[in-house]
């Protein structure tokens, strides 16, 4: 007859071998390359990588994600889920200032993936539904298809582009203006003047140097707003 302390060992074995069989499926193994990614890198990640960390063989993770090209399209998807659709309500220009900011918000969360956001082509359902969201969005402001698919890839543009900038500057923003003393020496006011007097702005604290995405995102509405209305008068 088995004694407590047996069937205490026998329960917690029995546990321990249930937990290690929780069943996979493709949202976990998605889930954790997510974190993966997140922790090492897109370039890192591997199926052997992914296996070990759902304690796995590699082979088995083929019966849940046909390939990593699959991976990568679920990772985009994953990241996609997290940004603010835009809503037409009419003002385009509000809900485009709030879906850049959940779009960069999302971006820096993740470094590794504003470059599968440019270098793949997506067509998951998240991301078909924010692209339809986006034109519809456009389309409610008075914009043509042509004229709103110009916006929105321009928009897109910036963001990647500043975004990629905010990730991997080399220099925090405390550090240019001691930067920009260092290298006055290879800036002489006959050869390059005005870069050397936006430098001494820099210096002299009149200028932080730091740039902003609602600036540029301001620039970008404003000129799209000027093209719309010259496409509505006509």
């Amino acid at each position: 007859m088995p004694t407590k302390k047996t069937a205490a060992k026998t329960t917690t074995k029995t546990t321990a071998k249930t937990t290690r069989r929780a069943p996979l499926t493709p949202e976990k193994v998605l889930k954790t390359a997510l974190r993966l990614a997140d922790r090492d890198g897109i370039e890192s990640l591997s199926m052997r990588k992914l296996a070990t960390a759902l304690k796995v063989e590699a082979m088995s993770l083929y019966n849940h994600v046909a390939s990593k090209e699959q991976i990568l399209d679920g990772l985009v998807e994953l990241v996609v889920e997290e940004i603010e659709l835009p809503v037409a309500t009419g003002d385009w220009r509000q809900a485009m200032r709030a879906r850049a900011r959940s779009v960069h918000a999302a971006l820096v969360r993740h470094p590794w993936a504003t470059m599968l956001f440019v270098a793949r082509i997506n067509v998951g359902p998240n991301m078909l539904r924010y692209v339809d969201a986006t034109i519809g969005c456009l389309r409610a402001g008075g914009f043509s298809y042509p004229l709103a698919d110009h916006a929105w890839n321009a928009i897109d543009a910036f963001i990647y582009g500043f975004t990629l900038q905010t990730l991997h500057f080399p220099l925090e923003p405390e550090a240019y203006a001691t930067a920009a003393s260092g290298f006055l020496p290879m800036i002489p006011q006959e050869r390059f003047p005005h870069l050397r007097g936006m430098s001494l702005e820099v210096i002299a604290g009149r200028h932080d140097g730091v740039q902003h995405l609602e600036l540029g995102l301001e620039l970008l509405l404003d000129g799209f707003e000027g093209l719309r209305r010259a496409a509505c008068a006509d």
